[in-house]
């Protein structure tokens, strides 16, 4: 050892070596593999069923088309009863993902690697830091932008006042646009950022953006919409097809080489996995679907359950008849009513009465191959609940009001508990083609072709007529806001089916300047009290009627809320942060 020693003391470079912080990024960014391995690190950053520890319908809580089963109150964001908190992780988790992706942008100037390898590490790092200045403006509006390192001599950064909403949008569009010319066509191989997943990214942003600006009334939306458009139209003309069967999607033990998923997480037993399917599949989350949810969804036909000359639809006062001729959606989405002897043990038997049976077998045909759903409804262990709705037995799923919320089910893990190996589609083709029939209507520009290209194939998923435009009349649903154009109000609902439970309603609502809905009572099943030993919450307290979980109406939503507040350390830290108007 002392011998080791001397050594390095008599070694003339030694004052020469660098200290192990910079030695360590030195190394780290010397070649292409070792970028590579740092990068890899940023995947971690999307927001998956490892970073989301609850199915991201939680986060729709705030909307009008998912409610907590668990609660008899609105949600604070609805209840105007918001408070600045002092920290949060989305401020603080994306200013520390953005550092980790500038650290490597910095470096990779003096890496020794190609040109081409350079390009193709700077379009990666710039997708990544799109995708967390995207999470910061759609939560924050303007806040700083920071496209370097920072250390204590940036103190004009690091204490220095927000970036407006224009910059900040700027620039995510510019970095995502470099990103698509840069990044190498085949990403780092098999299922990495490539191109194509970063002309998801923009689609998903331009949307976004675009509508935000054009129903808050900023300006310059027609940018990020035709931004959207371009970068939808190529993936939708690259990728014409979808995986047909759409429980698949959300269900399987692998998505790799399903037509149009452009990236996942892939889970692998004892390896990495989740505990969604597990969570579903017992009463840890008791989340339901609002009437107005199971309303969304058209008979097979392709009318609204409302319109006039509807005769596939048979009400909703009869349970087992309710889901008859429907989109095949709505069985992914919810299990269908039944009723089996065997409450409880992982052993049934059939009543007798085919009534109460009739959904087995249209479940199946739907899932195809390995039964991904299947009747009866079981927990992890096997155990079975022996009707739907369950309202009041602890065997093993329940609903509050009615219309449980269960499209992350499956047994890829057979009996084991919180080891959850299906797949999560992170960009798919069924969300760009939502988003280019959005942005080319709001740009004056969706036809039939367009239609045909993007709804009406994700309508055939479901075995429902695709979308006619010439048959769009303003008497075609009912219940449409009579604010929202009858077309736009029919790709708004395709989107609100297809993305159900998927995390992006609230945000719809929000860019839209349409929380409004969100405020509205939400509903549960139509039920009689006379069939049930407990109490049911039937609005107004009548003998018969829809649930009604939560007694009290919101109130008006508040212009405010539509941005959140910075958290209160923040400001603390930095006097030059101004806090959103209105908290």
């Amino acid at each position: 050892m002392s011998c080791l020693f001397i050594v390095a003391c008599n070694d003339e470079d030694f004052l020469d070596k660098s200290p192990k912080d910079e030695l360590s990024a030195a190394t780290i960014f010397s070649t292409y593999n070792n970028i590579k391995t740092y990068a890899w690190s940023f995947y971690s950053f999307f927001d998956d069923y490892q970073r989301s520890t609850v199915w991201p319908a939680v986060s729709d809580y705030n909307s009008d088309l998912i409610q907590n089963g668990y609660s008899t109150v609105n949600p604070n964001y609805l209840n105007n009863s918001l408070t600045i908190p002092s920290t949060s992780g989305t401020w603080t988790g994306s200013y520390s993902n953005i550092r980790k992706i500038n650290i490597m942008l910095d470096n990779i100037e003096t890496s020794d690697i190609t040109e081409d390898e350079r390009a193709h590490w700077r379009g990666v790092g710039l997708f990544f830091r799109a995708h967390e200045y995207f999470r910061l403006l759609s939560t924050y509006g303007g806040v700083p932008w920071v496209e370097k390192e920072l250390t204590d001599v940036d103190t004009d950064i690091l204490y220095g006042p927000r970036d407006t909403r224009d910059l900040v949008a700027d620039n995510i569009l510019r970095d995502l646009q470099e990103a698509i010319s840069n990044i190498n066509e085949q990403g780092d191989g098999t299922n990495t950022v490539n191109p194509d997943v970063a002309r998801a990214l923009l689609s998903r942003f331009g949307l976004f953006e675009g509508t935000w600006r054009k129903y808050h009334s900023l300006g310059d939306h027609e940018k990020f919409l035709n931004a959207c458009i371009t970068a939808s139209e190529y993936l939708v003309n690259k990728y014409p097809s979808i995986h047909p069967n759409y429980d698949q999607v959300y269900n399987s033990d692998d998505l790799g080489g399903k037509a149009g998923i452009l990236l996942y997480t892939h889970y692998v037993l004892d390896e990495l996995w989740h505990s969604i399917s597990t969570n579903t599949r017992s009463t840890n989350n008791k989340i339901d679907i609002t009437k107005k949810g199971i309303d969304k969804f058209l008979t097979k036909d392709g009318l609204p359950i409302h319109n006039a000359g509807n005769t596939l639809y048979q009400g909703d006062k009869d349970r087992y008849t309710e889901f008859d001729n429907r989109d095949d959606r709505l069985l992914i989405m919810t299990p269908p009513p039944y009723k089996v002897n065997g409450d409880g043990s992982q052993d049934f038997t059939h009543t007798g009465n085919a009534l109460e049976q009739k959904y087995f077998s249209v479940l199946e045909s739907i899932t195809t191959g390995f039964p991904y759903k299947n009747l009866p409804d079981r927990n992890w262990s096997g155990r079975v609940t022996g009707e739907v709705p369950n309202y009041n037995r602890l065997v093993p799923t329940q609903t509050s009001n009615g219309y449980r919320f269960w499209k992350i089910w499956n047994e890829h893990n057979f009996k084991v508990s919180s080891a959850d190996l299906n797949d999560f589609a992170i960009f798919r083709m069924g969300e760009v083609m939502l988003n280019y029939a959005e942005a080319t209507f709001e740009m004056g520009q969706f036809n039939q072709a367009i239609a045909d290209a993007t709804i009406s194939k994700l309508r055939t998923r479901g075995n429902v007529a695709g979308l006619s435009i010439g048959s769009i009349t303003a008497d075609w649903d009912p219940m449409r806001d009579p604010a929202v154009d009858p077309v736009l109000w029919e790709i708004r609902r395709e989107r609100a089916i297809e993305l159900l439970g998927d995390g992006y309603r609230t945000l719809d609502l929000r860019r839209w300047k349409k929380m409004d809905y969100a405020t509205e009572v939400k509903l549960g099943r139509w039920e009689r009290q006379s069939d049930y030993p407990i109490t049911l919450p039937i609005q107004n307290g009548a003998s018969e009627g829809y649930l009604q979980l939560i007694p009290n109406t919101p109130p008006a939503f508040p212009e405010h809320y539509y941005l959140f507040p910075i958290p209160s350390s923040e400001i603390a830290l930095n006097d030059q942060l101004v806090q959103n108007p209105g908290y």
